[in-house]
């Protein structure tokens, strides 16, 4: 059952999506070309590259291809955050004042380039990355794609705009405070905060060093995972950067279980989210996942620390000492908040550091049986009105669900919920430990109804023949170790097949001359390489991992028994598997 959708109801005015059939990245960019004019929105930009410069790039792009180049991004474009450098463009961060022209571009970036995207240029977002609502900006606020009275949210605020009109495919933002998240939230569309580091922040400019992310945009799941798939990696000119662990799961398991809020813990949201998100948690329900509430109240309280605590104190030392000399651009909202970054006493950043390390293993503890926790993703939708009267409680209220992620280390996955009664959009989270990232996409797949996007690109295959299949009893084996199934193979026609006496029964796969045997069926599978390790540790006789040649010619890890085992079984190699044995 799909619950959410992206940009699908054209009863409130959506824009339309980018088309997903690829084109040429010539006729893309053209087409960008021709939305910007058509949608006139010149708030979403702070700086715009020259048609010309874009159609050399576009057709280096489509040359590349034309030579045999595998490019997974050509024919897609995007819009950057201009507090993430890009070479020879202005990194503003939104105060002209503040602006350097830098001679590389961010590592991020970059990978997204090389895989064939073309830079349409940087976006509007709340000055230094502070704010959620996307009004903090000497170029203006950045009005919803949908309904030019409300916010588009923040700070970044300009990339899912320019995603949500159809003018980008992928938008990338920075997310401290939740800044990846509400923008998709309120724009119906997806954002992924990926594990802190995972997405190196080289070339951002930063906010709270500790806490930055560099995230993304996109109006489905599968293009948002691609890009941060491509994305990921470590960098050497980023010392926070990380890399998958040994031991990453790689996927979710068939049945999902899922946490959500009490409903004291929901008190923050307005009504109408408050209606849809009760709708979101029931048809997820009714679709097979099973949903349990537990008490969040400690991480709503940490949430708090991240602009009331002396961890803010990390704003003042990005931009603190370069807004002391009251430059003209200056956001009057955000100059007040670094300003006040300063006071924090040595002492007081000890004790939030101690407190968020306590919540830290609070939240593993309780999310430990989960594959993810469910929330909305803020509590409301202001009009810019609204919070150019009160920009400050709007905006923190705004942060409640989102504030504590980066502090505590988790990552976050924003997906389009159940919309509001008025037909508008309403978003979720699947918010998960560190390195979490594949079980988040797994589960907001099955929210949205879609095929679940791989997102971490490590791994080892291994390919089993029978009690460990889908379905067969020993088959939870795997799916404790978080082992991604990958497709069905066949083996050479080396391999006969016997059922051996062993408890639950299982076949053993023993390789003779080639032609003496048959294409035997099993099932191919992603684990990471501490997991194989530990599936290996465990394995009983008279069972081995092998070496085991494919049908077409590749060579995997897989199950095989000893000679002698097979020997003292029943040969059932006719019947081409395990499964068609077991059905006889």
């Amino acid at each position: 059952m799909s619950i959410g959708s992206t940009l699908d109801n054209p009863g409130v005015g959506f824009a339309t999506p980018a088309p997903s059939v690829r084109v040429s990245a010539t006729d893309r960019v053209r087409a960008a070309l021709g939305r910007i004019d058509e949608v006139d929105r010149p708030e979403v930009w702070i700086a715009l590259r020259s048609a010309d410069d874009l159609l050399a790039d576009a057709a280096a792009v489509d040359a590349r291809v034309a030579a045999g180049e595998s490019l997974p991004l050509a024919g897609l474009v995007v819009a950057v955050k201009d507090n993430v450098d890009v070479a020879g463009i202005p990194t503003t961060a939104a105060c002209p004042e503040f602006a350097y022209v830098p001679e590389e571009t961010a590592s991020g970036v970059d990978r997204l380039v090389a895989a064939g995207a073309v830079v349409l240029g940087k976006t509007n977002l709340d000055q230094f990355a502070t704010g959620l609502v996307g009004t903090r900006s000497p170029h203006g606020a950045v009005r919803c794609a949908w309904d030019p009275e409300k916010v588009s949210g923040g700070s970044s605020s300009g990339s899912a705009a320019a995603v949500a009109l159809g003018i980008a495919d992928i938008g990338l933002g920075t997310d401290t405070a939740g800044s990846g998240r509400v923008p998709a939230a309120l724009h119906g569309i997806v954002g992924i905060k990926a594990t802190l580091g995972v997405i190196p922040a080289h070339g951002v400019v930063p906010a709270c060093v500790d806490y930055d992310c560099l995230t993304v945009f996109a109006t489905s799941l599968d293009l948002a995972a691609t890009a941060v798939r491509i994305m990921a990696g470590p960098e050497p000119r980023d010392p926070r950067s990380r890399t998958w662990p040994a031991d990453v799961r790689l996927a979710a398991p068939n049945t999902l279980r899922v946490a959500v809020p009490r409903a004291e813990d929901l008190e923050a949201l307005c009504e109408e989210y408050r209606d849809a998100f009760t709708r979101t948690v029931a048809a997820a329900r009714e679709s097979g996942i099973e949903i349990a509430e537990v008490d969040i109240s400690p991480l709503l309280d940490a949430a708090l620390l991240l602009y009331d605590g002396a961890v803010v104190a990390q704003r003042y030392a990005a931009v603190g000492e370069f807004l002391s000399t009251a430059p003209e651009g200056a956001d009057p909202t955000v100059a007040a908040i670094v300003a006040g970054a300063k006071k924090p006493a040595a002492y007081e950043l000890v004790e939030d550091l101690d407190t968020l390390t306590h919540v830290k293993a609070f939240a593993r503890e309780l999310l430990a049986g989960f594959d993810g926790l469910l929330l909305p993703t803020t509590t409301e939708h202001p009009t810019i009105a609204a919070v150019q009267a009160d920009p400050i409680a709007i905006n923190r209220r705004m942060g409640t669900y989102t504030n504590f992620c980066n502090l505590l280390d988790m990552a976050a996955v924003a997906v389009p919920g159940a919309p509001t009664a008025a037909g508008e959009p309403f978003g979720v989270m699947v918010v998960v430990p560190a390195f979490g990232d594949q079980v988040a996409v797994d589960v907001a797949a099955a929210l949205n109804g879609v095929d679940a996007p791989r997102v971490v690109e490590s791994g080892v295959e291994l390919a089993v023949f029978g009690a460990h299949l889908r379905g067969q009893p020993l088959h939870f084996q795997l799916e404790e170790l978080g082992a991604r199934f990958v497709e069905e193979v066949y083996t050479s026609d080396a391999y006969r097949l016997a059922a051996l006496n062993t408890t639950p029964p299982k076949p053993g796969l023993v390789r003779h001359a080639p032609g003496e045997g048959a294409a035997i069926v099993g099932e191919l599978f992603r684990l990471s390489e501490a997991g194989l390790g530990r599936f290996l540790a465990a394995l009983p006789a008279p069972m081995t991992l092998t070496s085991v040649e494919l049908a077409d010619g590749r060579w995997v890890v897989g199950f095989g028994c000893t000679q002698d085992a097979a020997a003292d079984a029943v040969d059932i190699t006719e019947f081409g598997g395990w499964k068609a044995y077991r059905a006889s």
